[in-house]
């Protein structure tokens, strides 16, 4: 797979992206937490028992759909950084879907996010265990004109 922004040629694509998909999920994980704490008395509290799953709902919701809207969730935006496939084109729906997918497989076995984790730090481009597998990258927003 070829990407349209080597890291090699052209650094400034993948500069300090780890870091910032760092950030970025700090963001994200408490922006749904707030969601999630918002809708609980709408459920006349009964969210309360089940939250863990009521949590996860949410952020799958909110990564796919913020994903598929402008190829990155708010904190993502944030840290001005977005996700691309192969061709260097934003992910449409079925790609957030799967590439959220990945993330909840990856969290939900340790050894693959802890791989996903390793591949982020050593990686030329930043990748996560997920982006490998489907061929998408986090890159600087700014560089991709």
């Amino acid at each position: 797979m070829t990407y349209s922004a080597d890291p090699l040629a052209d650094p400034k694509f993948y500069r300090d992206v780890t870091t910032k998909r760092f950030m970025a999920w700090i963001v994200d994980t408490i922006l749904v937490l707030v969601l999630a704490v918002i809708i609980v008395p709408f459920t006349a509290f009964t969210g309360l028992f089940f939250f863990p799953a009521l949590y996860a709902v949410i952020d799958f919701a909110y990564r796919t759909i913020t994903i598929a809207n402008r190829s990155s969730t708010l904190g993502m935006r944030l840290a001005a950084i977005e996700l691309r496939d192969a061709t260097g084109a934003r992910l449409d729906l079925g790609q957030a879907l799967l590439h959220t997918t990945g993330y909840y497989v990856s969290w939900a076995v340790f050894p693959l996010q802890l791989l996903s984790v390793i591949f982020m730090c050593a990686a030329s481009r930043g990748q996560s265990l997920t982006d490998l597998v489907l061929g998408t990258a986090a890159m600087n927003r700014r560089s991709l004109g």
